[in-house]
């Protein structure tokens, strides 16, 4: 599903307008990037939480040139469903037919 999809169902449910939802949609996607990025995670409870997990420094190989370069130690952007979400996707029967 695309965002155009979820943007699209998110205003055949509500009755809302499509660029309601699509400035609505973007702003909340804008917000979680400000957030994660002044460092800060995001718990919705329910749902599940956006954290940074840090990647310690390591030394990895160029193989093309087959030298070792240090890769420092950085940040990435995660996400950890919520217990609630695991549980309803274990018991989906349509996830199991579509990967079936």
């Amino acid at each position: 599903m695309t965002k155009a999809e979820v943007i699209s169902e998110i205003s055949d449910k509500t009755g809302i307008d499509k660029s309601d939802v699509t400035v609505t949609v973007e702003a909340f996607f804008n917000i979680i990037k400000a957030s994660m990025a002044e460092g800060n995670n995001i718990y919705v409870r329910g749902f599940g939480s956006f954290v940074n997990k840090k990647r310690k420094k390591k030394i990895a190989r160029n193989i093309s040139k087959n030298t070792a370069i240090v890769i420092d130690e950085h940040y990435i952007p995660s996400f950890k469903p919520s217990k609630v979400f695991i549980e309803k996707i274990k018991a989906s029967h349509k996830v199991k037919e579509v990967n079936a």
